[in-house]
């Protein structure tokens, strides 16, 4: 199988409220992601060969794929947040200015943030950045990739699927795991996500 993509490894120390054991099997499935995605390009591959018989699983095989990256991408924005230990957004940096211009303050775009992680099943809170129009956004993502906004950034990505606090509390508690992404989060992966 030709690899085209392969898991990047993260720097994640000690976390607060997110135990060794979830981020050790969350990392586990974010490799799955990858090898998938690999399949599945290197499956397409292999099925272009006789387009017209093999149609029904190339169309199949198209719609699996951006479940699959998109997998292993949100995952690489995730894992890149914990990276370093915890770092308090630079209240001085342009991430914050826009936020406080986007919300009207940093703490109104924190409750939209939280409140919309809450939303039920499984998915992603993405805060985006439109660089057409220089606005940010706060955007629910179903699975890993329904509901992604064309042609925006990724700034800061929650995992809202189970498997990212399973070890540590129970999905009646998830309001604990989003307290503790916060408490771990290191802003400067976002500034500099900003900045791309």
């Amino acid at each position: 199988m030709k690899e085209i993509y392969t898991p990047k490894t993260f720097s994640i120390p000690e976390l607060a409220g997110i135990g060794k054991i979830n981020i050790e099997e969350h990392l586990k499935l974010y490799k799955g992601y990858v090898t998938n995605t690999n399949l599945i390009i290197n499956k397409i591959e292999e099925y272009e060969k006789d387009r017209e018989g093999n149609a029904y699983v190339l169309g199949e095989l198209h719609r699996r794929f951006a479940f699959e990256f998109d997998g292993m991408r949100n995952h690489e924005y995730y894992f890149a947040s914990f990276e370093g230990g915890k770092k308090e957004i630079n209240t001085n940096g342009e991430l914050y200015k826009s936020i406080e211009k986007e919300w009207g303050s940093f703490e109104n775009w924190l409750t939209q943030y939280k409140g919309m992680a809450m939303t039920r099943g499984v998915g992603w809170v993405i805060l985006y950045n439109d660089k057409q129009t220089g606005r940010l956004m706060n955007q629910w993502v179903d699975e890993q990739h329904l509901g992604h906004l064309t042609g925006l950034s990724p700034v800061l990505c929650l995992d809202m699927w189970e498997h990212a606090y399973v070890y540590d509390y129970p999905t009646s508690e998830k309001k604990k795991y989003i307290e503790a992404f916060f408490e771990n989060l290191n802003w400067n992966a976002a500034e500099k996500n900003y900045e791309l």
